[in-house]
């Protein structure tokens, strides 16, 4: 199988203003797939119309590991989420009046959550279970949010901006997180950060005016000056304009 995820189509509506104009792309089976593009182009817009949170239309299917393809464009996000798709959003949205273990155990979907998993990625979300997360730093509560998607056996995650705000050390323990989730289940990844784009990503989509203007193998797509500048408005060294 060499997709887990397809779009043909997509378009979506926010409050009946048009953010998604006429989307379609692949996300492969094995690795991460970055989502890329300028601020305001329909990256998240993408994301949310993929799990239903905004009206959309379109196809969106799910293919299983013998390649039995299952269409969720027409399925209540709740459905969408039990069928192994994890989300990590934007704005972490962790519940900051519950503590850390509070949060993770909301999360918990599988009989048998990758508890063991998660405490080794994550050793400081252990030593401050009892702490609300409201009190935890920004780097900290994005832990909190990639933890909880990955405390399930999912068949692939969808994790938006997860380096967005955060001190350059902690973008490296998100990033080495990242990579080790995507051993084990394909990423469809929205980020701005390029150095974190050329350390996790093996292909590369780009929207540009809410359609997608260019996919291929991320190496090539960020080794191109050219392609950079045209559809992200910055030099390769620079980080990209989410």
């Amino acid at each position: 199988m060499s997709d887990i995820l397809t779009v043909r189509n997509l378009s979506a509506r926010i409050a009946g203003q048009q953010v998604v104009e006429d989307v379609s792309f692949d996300v492969a089976a094995t690795g991460v797939t970055a989502l890329l593009g300028r601020n305001g182009v329909g990256k998240t817009s993408t994301i949310k119309g993929i799990l239903g949170l905004i009206e959309r239309r379109g196809e969106v299917t799910l293919f299983g590991e013998h390649g039995d393809g299952e269409r969720i464009d027409r399925q209540r996000t709740h459905r969408i989420v039990q069928r192994g798709i994890g989300y990590v959003p934007e704005d972490r949205e962790v519940f900051a009046k519950l503590t850390v273990a509070e949060n993770l155990r909301l999360a918990e979907r599988d009989p048998s959550p990758r508890r063991e998993f998660v405490a080794g990625l994550f050793p400081d979300l252990v030593e401050r279970a009892g702490q609300l997360a409201g009190t935890l730093s920004g780097g900290q509560q994005q832990m909190v949010s990639l933890a909880r998607a990955l405390l399930n056996d999912n068949r692939l995650l969808l994790v938006d901006e997860p380096t967005k705000g955060l001190a350059p050390i902690i973008v490296g323990e998100v990033a080495a997180a990242l990579a080790e989730a995507a051993k084990t289940v394909p990423v469809l990844l929205v980020e701005q950060n390029l150095q974190v784009v050329r350390q996790l990503a093996d292909d590369v989509v780009v929207i540009a005016g809410g359609r997608v203007v260019h996919t291929g193998i991320a190496t090539e797509f960020l080794d191109d000056e050219s392609l950079i500048r045209r559809f992200l408005g910055v030099h390769t060294e620079q980080e990209a304009t989410s």
